[in-house]
């Protein structure tokens, strides 16, 4: 019995991390109609930055917390307007965003590791602590954090796209952009927001990651699979899909080396991506519309 909580709080860890990283990319998706792979160069930004403000610089940590975040943001945006923008300009094709997302994840993921060097980093702020008992398994007090965080901030999501101006729009951009343009929504604006507001999520992501883990330049990488991998089984046009599909993943992940060994934790990943693929590529919640056009 033991064994198998430990494996679901487990997967709940992972699964919130995931759920974190798939969200912003979905919302990212879910507009710009694009996969947006640079994201996961976006929480190696954010581990990095905040080591450098807190480790480096030693600035106070919650304050290197909100800067860290607020940079990622406008890294998010940074791109989109630099190189997303002018190639939707020219009429590119997804293909040629997609390669262009490709190319400033290795760019990103290059600078990092001429800035920081390859050797392993920590944040170092969060202490060693023993963990709490529950029913026989064993839990930190910053998984507690990561768990609590990542709840707060999927519900805060929620409600910002169901309530706010903004979320309405992105909404609507999202269903039908040439419909929402004639009504007077901006495209081009709400790009600007979904790629802020899913970098600031996953900066954040970024941020809990670098609590619990060591850095390395190439850490968003396995990330983003992850991520992408969630989008997928939840439906990638579906924010609250994405983030069904990472706790499933999550959990997937941890109760399938039950059975097999740790080693295979990835593969689980990828077969499931690639069973999704095959005979669900819309997921779990997501829909196809009708006469939808790739732009």
């Amino acid at each position: 019995m033991s064994i198998a909580t430990q494996l679901l709080i487990n997967g709940l860890i992972a699964g919130a991390i995931y759920a974190l990283v798939s969200s912003g990319f979905s919302l990212i998706y879910s507009t710009c109609k694009f996969i947006h792979f640079a994201h996961g160069a976006v929480i190696a930004f954010s581990a990095y930055t905040l080591f450098l403000l807190f480790s480096v610089f030693g600035l106070n940590f919650w304050l290197g917390v909100i800067l860290t975040i607020a940079l990622t943001s406008f890294l998010g945006y940074l791109m989109n307007i630099t190189v997303y923008k002018k190639l939707r300009k020219k009429k590119a094709s997804n293909i040629i965003l997609l390669i262009a997302s490709f190319g400033l994840l290795i760019l990103i993921e290059s600078l990092i590791l001429i800035f920081f060097g390859a050797d392993v980093k920590t944040i170092g702020y969060i202490k060693v602590s023993k963990g709490l008992e529950f029913m026989g398994a064993i839990i930190t007090p910053l998984q507690i954090f990561i768990i609590i965080t990542s709840f707060i901030l999927l519900v805060s999501l929620f409600f910002f796209m169901k309530k706010t101006k903004i979320g309405k729009a992105m909404r609507a951009v999202s269903d039908n952009k040439d419909v929402a343009e004639i009504v007077g929504i901006s495209s081009e604006k709400i790009y600007n927001w979904s790629f802020s507001i899913g970098s600031a999520i996953a900066g954040i992501a970024g941020i809990l990651v670098a609590l619990e883990q060591n850095l390395e330049p190439t850490m968003g990488t396995g990330l983003i699979i992850k991520g992408f991998t969630a989008s997928i089984i939840g439906g990638i046009t579906s924010v609250p899909g994405a983030i069904l599909g990472a706790f499933l993943l999550g959990l997937a992940e941890n109760f399938g080396i039950w059975y097999l060994p740790s080693g295979y934790k990835d593969a689980i990943a990828f077969i499931l991506l690639f069973l999704f693929l095959l005979f669900r590529p819309n997921g779990i919640l997501g829909i196809k519309r009708r006469g939808e056009k790739e732009r």
